[in-house]
Formats: C-alpha cells, structure tokens, sequence
C-alpha cells in the first residue's frame, strides 16, 4: 500500500479507502464484516470513511465493532452529515443543530472521541453558508474533528466557502468526496482544477462506476445473482443508468488492457482513478476479504499514456462529463 496526504494538509491516507456505504449493516452481516475491516488493515489500508445515513446509522456501529482495539492513532476515520437520520424535520440537512447533534451521534456510534475528516455530505440548499461553515469550525475548535471536507459540491459552491472560511477566519475544507470514474468524470473540468489550487484533496466513491468496470456484468447476459444490479438494498438504482448494451460492450474491450498488464478490471478501474494527481484516495467496498486482498494490488500501480489513451478510446463517447451533474439534492425534497 502505498501512501498520500489528504490535500495540502500534513495528514496521509492511504491510496485505497474502505467505505461501508451499502455493505456494514445491510448487505453484509456484522462477522464478515469485521472480517473485510480487518483484512483492509492486514493489507495497509488505513482509510476507512463511512456516514451516519448509511443502514440508517447502523453502518458507523458495525464499523467501531471491526475496528475496536486498533490503535485509534494507527488509522484515520471518515464520516458525513446531511441525509435524514430519523423523522424529526430537524433531523437533516447542514443546519448548526443538525450538525452538532449529527456529530455526537456518531461520534458515539464509532466509539471515539474525534473523527479525523467530517464531511458535508452534499450541498444544503436551505442553510446560509456561513451557519454550516461556523458550526464545523467550531467542532474543530472543540477538538472533536481534526479536518473538514464536503461531498458533491459544484465549483461554485466550494468557491464561495472558502471566500467565507478565509473572510471569517475559518478553518478550510481540505477535501472533496466525489463519484469519480472512467465512466463518471464530471469533476475534472472545474473541480479539479479548483481543487488542486486551492489545497483540496479528493477521495473519490464509485471508482469501479458500481461494479461495471469489473467487467462481471456482460452484454446479452442477465446480471449474475446476488449482484449489485439484482439487490435493491445494494443500490441497484445507481448501477442501472450503466447497464446498458452499448455501455457493457465498451467495458469488455478494456479487459485485453488489463490482462496485457496483468491486472484484474477491478485494479485497472480502481489505478486509472489514482493516475489523476489531485485524487489523495479511493474508496473500494467488498463484501468478503478476497476483494479486499485483490483490490489493494491497484495501489502504486503507474499507466502509461498509451494505456490511458487506450481506455479512453475503448469507451468512447460514453463518459458523463458534465459538471452540473454533481448537483445536491434538497434534504426535504
């Protein structure tokens, strides 16, 4: 595994996170869970970024069970507020209350007294700005986070926060958590380029565009059973604007690339994300730790240009690349 820092902060992390998005507390069960944890910190992982809305708060509890007794210090934890986590109409959203009583919830979820990275999990909407920028300053001030990020922000919206951080004296966000993949690249235009002037990081989700890049689902074929694309509950909604002939024929053309370097499709999905300079980290999920073992192998991987340009004319025209599709929705909508 190999390591970079979180940004232009002095934080590293490593190169493959562990997110637990639609696994702990829902798709997996609490042992093989912890299995996958552990295998993660056996193969250098030392990333691991979750949310207090993923299985309905469930997935920060069974990620402190996977890693109780590791040296809090030996790994940097991640997680998020925004999403509804219960009926109130408070109970969501970037307001200073959400926030503040978001926070201690899952600080006692994940059994610790401070969260490394805490994120705005999308784009508030209805909250003035500086209320949400305020309240995250001031947690860093308590000592109960050591950095602050956001998730799904346009350009302009992290232009204006870091107008209103610097004005206010604010602490600054450090890093973005976007989809990114070489099927999703709607960062790259204006991100990006905002992103590496001004010191921020991105850890990008998805990097596998939910399982289409590892080449398992092939065209004219039904999608293998127990798939992401046949379990609701595993976010099936998300993998269905991919599953398409025209999109699964393009992703076959990408395995004589990978096996002329002797990858898996899942390593060269996972290497081409860390081939752009500004990504500090991506997030890989697995349901068992054979994933785990061989999605490390992508760490450290370097594609040539030739290789690069290879997998862009495999795909073609088919990457999004259109910077208003990371939009947020209204948390009341």
């Amino acid at each position: 595994m190999e390591y970079r820092r979180l940004g232009n902060t002095g934080m590293y992390v490593s190169e493959i996170s562990y997110g637990n998005w639609i696994t702990h507390g829902s798709q997996v069960e609490t042992e093989a869970a912890v299995k996958c944890v552990r295998e993660a910190l056996n193969q250098g992982i030392t990333t691991f970024d979750t949310a207090d809305v993923y299985a309905g708060t469930k997935a920060e509890v069974v990620l402190a069970k996977a890693l109780k007794g590791v040296r809090r210090e030996s790994y940097e934890l991640f997680t998020k507020v925004y999403f509804p986590t219960g009926e109130g109409k408070n109970d969501r959203g970037l307001s200073r209350k959400h926030i503040m009583e978001s926070c201690n919830a899952s600080l006692k979820r994940l059994n610790t007294d401070h969260i490394d990275l805490y994120q705005a999990h999308r784009f508030d909407v209805e909250t003035p700005l500086e209320e949400t920028l305020s309240a995250f300053d001031d947690l860093i001030r308590q000592g109960k986070v050591s950095y602050i990020g956001f998730s799904e922000w346009n350009a302009k919206q992290i232009s204006d926060a870091l107008k209103i951080q610097d004005a206010r004296g604010y602490n600054r966000f450090v890093s973005s958590q976007p989809q990114y993949s070489a099927l999703w690249r709607v960062i790259e235009s204006e991100v990006v380029p905002l992103s590496m002037k001004e010191g921020i990081g991105q850890i990008v989700w998805s990097p596998m565009a939910q399982g289409i890049l590892t080449g398992k689902y092939l065209p004219g074929k039904k999608a293998p059973a127990g798939s992401r694309a046949t379990d609701k509950k595993s976010g099936a909604n998300f993998i269905s604007r991919w599953m398409t002939e025209e999109v699964l024929t393009a992703v076959q053309k990408l395995k004589p690339i990978a096996d002329g370097l002797d990858l898996s499709m899942s390593q060269l999905a996972l290497a081409w994300v860390l081939q752009n300079q500004n990504v500090s980290s991506a997030i890989m999920g697995a349901t068992k730790p054979s994933q785990v073992k061989e999605n490390v192998k992508a760490s450290g991987v370097k594609l040539s240009a030739d290789v690069m340009k290879a997998i862009d004319n495999a795909l073609g025209k088919l990457p999004e690349r259109d910077p208003k599709k990371n939009e947020s929705p209204n948390p009341r909508a």
